[in-house]
């Protein structure tokens, strides 16, 4: 075998080939690094403006409502107490008894009472005899004065006895009338007509009257109609007119809602809590409400063209107060004050500040300021408000 070795021209061939295919592959690195470094710019300055997606505010033409809580009360209730001291005789109701107006519930037996009213009696006797001795002595004085027979003095003194006898007389009327009614009150009786909802004694109990220490007897609601009590934000005071109704539901029969019409208010906002206290009256005629229920209201609130109604989530708070961006013709921001002139929850009725024809970004980002210019996340396509 012969051994051949390449030729000088050959050689140079081949070095200038590979020289020119590592420039090749040098100028295709550069081309590729300067398109990815366009690519990062370009994702850069893209990622540096904000994606947003834009709402128009509605008007609130059609109205709403509003949930509060609330609370029941009986349309009237009252603890029954012992006028007089004692023992528990007897008892004639007991809890969940309905009863009448002027019926009995229970009789005290007060024997030290009726020694009272015995005592007072025989001395209501006893100064009306008085009265008519001094009454007939200074009428006969009188007389004896026409014949010289007494001096005048004499016969004055003897008609003050009479007058102040008399007066003894008066006062022991009185102070039997006022054990005679005292007595009465042996016989404990229901005020109004309604339900008997505690029973804090029991037969043989010691009574003592007008104790404030000791429980009452018994209490007693009217039920046929409740007081629905309902404290009002103050923002939403506005909503509270005469002939105002609203609908009640409570926890016991959910999905059933109850009529309550408005008769009052406090007329006054309490500024502990920021609220005004209105008071409605809800028919009861099954009892299916009970007093000291909890309960939810909802009041309507009327129609109102000079508002317009946004989601709470376009809101911006910062130093400069409650705010919305809305975007101009060219895409930029603008910072703009509003007023809120009710809070729904979710959404906002804004009365100051915005117009149904602006465009307002929802869940603007932290970072927004004046003047930055966005991109819409819906860009392209058909818009559909959200508000």
């Amino acid at each position: 075998m012969t051994d051949r070795k390449p030729s000088g021209k050959r050689l140079l061939y081949l070095g200038v080939g590979g020289l020119t295919l590592a420039a090749l592959l040098v100028a295709n690195g550069i081309a590729a690094r300067t398109r990815h470094e366009k690519a990062v710019t370009a994702w850069t300055e893209t990622a540096a403006v904000p994606m947003v997606s834009v709402f128009k505010p509605a008007q609130n033409a059609a109205g709403d409502t509003l949930r509060l809580p609330a609370h029941l009360e009986a349309w009237s209730k009252a603890p029954i107490h012992a006028r007089v001291s004692g023992y528990l005789k007897d008892w004639k109701t007991d809890i969940g008894s309905q009863v009448k107006a002027g019926q009995i519930l229970a009789e005290i037996d007060s024997p030290d009472l009726d020694q009272q009213v015995a005592q007072a009696h025989a001395h209501l006797l006893q100064e009306q005899a008085n009265a008519r001795l001094a009454q007939t002595t200074a009428t006969r004085w009188q007389n004896l004065v026409q014949t010289h027979s007494v001096s005048r003095q004499e016969a004055d003194e003897k008609s003050s006895n009479a007058a102040a006898a008399k007066a003894n007389a008066e006062a022991a009327t009185a102070d039997y009338a006022r054990l005679s009614a005292l007595e009465a009150y042996k016989t404990i009786r229901a005020p109004f007509a309604g339900t008997i909802t505690a029973r804090n004694t029991d037969i043989g109990q010691l009574i003592k009257a007008d104790n404030d220490s000791d429980p009452e007897l018994f209490d007693i609601a009217d039920t046929h109609q409740l007081r629905l009590y309902v404290p009002i934000p103050q923002n939403y005071a506005s909503v509270i007119h005469p002939g105002l109704e609203v609908k009640l539901s409570v926890p016991e029969h959910p999905g059933r809602q109850f009529n309550a019409k408005l008769v009052g208010n406090s007329t006054a906002v309490d500024s502990r809590s920021g609220t005004l206290l209105a008071q409605f009256v809800a028919e009861n005629p099954d009892n299916a409400l009970m007093p000291g229920d909890y309960a939810e209201a909802t009041l309507p609130i009327p129609a109102d063209t000079h508002g317009v109604s946004i989601p709470a989530s376009a809101l911006i708070f910062r130093a400069q107060g409650t705010q919305v961006a809305v975007l101009d013709a060219q895409s930029h921001v603008h910072l703009r004050d509003i007023h809120i002139g009710l809070d729904l929850g979710e959404r906002l009725v804004i009365d100051q500040g915005l117009k149904p024809a602006d465009t307002v970004i929802d869940n603007p980002p932290d970072a927004l300021r004046e003047g930055d210019p966005v991109k819409l996340a819906d860009a392209g396509g058909p818009h559909v408000p959200k508000a």
